[in-house]
């Protein structure tokens, strides 16, 4: 059985943290699908197709990550495609008592699907999505923050 992963989030945008945690995760996992989950009760700066696209460039040359879109219950879309992992990143403490929140409902609507979490290298531990949106909209160099890929796709000021 191949061990299949999804990194679920919003990655509004993909950072440099999101990335070390997909790097470091990669040989645990046979494939590594990046879930860009819809989430309606967030407006995200970036088109979902964009991030998705953002993630298949940075990962074009390793087949064993995939981008994709989905709605709904993560755990539903585990099912969807066969994955018995979840991967998640964490920066800090207060993420993890988040985070054990969901994987424990998570665990409880489907035991066969694990959460697995990695902690984030100390140096992307400000790297925070929410923090590179108020940087760029505010005409700031996010760079700093972001893979290539992003930052040259970001308009310029």
């Amino acid at each position: 059985m191949a061990r299949i992963c999804l990194f679920p989030g919003t990655f509004d945008p993909v950072t440099l943290g999101h990335v070390d945690i997909i790097n470091r995760a990669l040989p645990l996992f046979d494939k590594i699908i990046v879930g860009i989950g819809l989430n309606s009760s967030k407006e995200p700066m970036f088109s979902a197709e964009q991030r998705r696209d953002w993630i298949l460039e940075i990962y074009k040359d390793e087949k064993r990550v995939e981008g994709a879109i989905y709605q709904g219950l993560t755990i539903d879309y585990c099912k969807t495609i066969g994955a018995h992992f979840i991967l998640r990143g964490i920066r800090y403490v207060s993420d993890f008592e988040y985070e054990k929140t969901i994987a424990d409902a998570n665990r409880t609507l489907d035991k066969t699907i694990e959460t697995i979490f990695l902690t984030g290298e100390p140096k992307y531990t400000s790297v925070a999505s929410t923090i590179v949106r108020d940087i760029i909209r505010n005409g700031g160099n996010a760079s700093p923050f972001l893979p290539d890929v992003v930052y040259d796709t970001l308009p310029k000021k």
